[in-house]
């Protein structure tokens, strides 16, 4: 309902694209590390477990590295196929998994969305710089160390900017915190929390106002092949991948939601970046959004 109140919105023009950058920046600057702070600042370390995000990134790299030979080994290929591994693990997962599961499976979540951009972007930099190498014919042997260079220090960067981001930077900040052994005082405590609770249903209305721009209709069915990758093929991987290390419980149903996300947005800049398929990748981040109204639905209901 949410989602449909910001497509709404967005169809009517309440909401302008000035507002839409403006709000958005609102949000990632300010309302989630609110949350994610907050959120983190109360949770030792004994209390996280990594098996969980261990068997996440099993799947998330296999599939991305066989969807990388499905669709072929450049640019456009490798951008595809990050569209089919990359959640959206922020704008519509951590307001799903608060609601859904409560603050234990956030911080599940949290531990897993620390690490996700950083690990699947680094990965989808180094794979691109040397497929768009490879492309351009510069990796003759005289030149495959510069190529290397080259592209490991885009990785580098891109891990950097990963790490200095408002989505991981807090939650280290709020465990090294909770590490102190301190507790946030109430003064300090309150805005927080209020602010926190304003990310959800605002993120979510973001999302609709979004959809309600993204041009679908011309490549839905292009679209598809990757959608059913994302919402579908990579939660069922995720689930064997955790069953097979011995993962139950609320670990695992937060790692299958997790996985059943519609794709996350970092896809596009990626396309924009390398001038790629952009017109393939909004229609199908509009699609998967769509789809995951069912799909993700089900997913849920199976897990309980």
């Amino acid at each position: 309902m949410l989602i449909t109140a910001g497509v709404v919105a967005g169809r009517v023009g309440w909401i302008k694209g000035e507002a839409i950058a403006g709000l958005s920046n609102l949000t990632f600057m300010l309302l989630i590390p609110a949350l994610l702070f907050r959120t983190m600042s109360s949770v030792h370390l004994d209390q996280l477990d990594l098996t969980p995000i261990a068997a996440y990134f099993v799947a998330a790299l296999g599939l991305l590295a066989t969807m990388v030979i499905f669709f072929g080994y450049h640019a456009k290929g490798v951008v595809m196929a990050l569209a089919c591994v990359f959640s959206n693990m922020v704008m519509i997962g951590i307001t799903l998994v608060e609601l859904a599961y409560g603050q234990q499976g956030l911080v599940t979540l949290l531990t897993l969305v620390s690490v996700h951009a950083l690990i699947l972007l680094t990965v989808s930099t180094v794979v691109l710089e040397l497929a768009t190498a490879r492309a351009s014919g510069g990796l003759r042997p005289a030149s495959v160390w510069g190529r290397w260079r080259a592209a490991l220090g885009t990785a580098g960067r891109a891990f950097r900017g990963a790490l200095l981001h408002p989505i991981p930077l807090p939650i280290l900040c709020g465990l090294l915190f909770a590490q102190t052994g301190w507790h946030l005082p109430a003064v300090v405590d309150k805005p927080l929390a209020l602010l926190g609770s304003a990310f959800g249903p605002l993120a979510l209305v973001l999302v609709g106002v979004t959809l309600a721009s993204t041009p679908v209709a011309a490549h839905w069915r292009q679209s598809l092949l990757v959608c059913v990758c994302k919402n579908l093929v990579l939660p069922l991987l995720v689930g064997l991948s955790a069953w097979a290390m011995g993962i139950s419980g609320l670990p695992l149903t937060v790692m299958v939601v997790a996985a059943g996300l519609p794709m996350g947005a970092n896809v596009f800049l990626f396309s924009q970046r390398y001038g790629v398929a952009h017109e393939l990748v909004t229609a199908s981040l509009g699609v998967s959004t769509v789809m995951a109204l069912f799909t993700l639905s089900a997913i849920m209901l199976w897990m309980a």
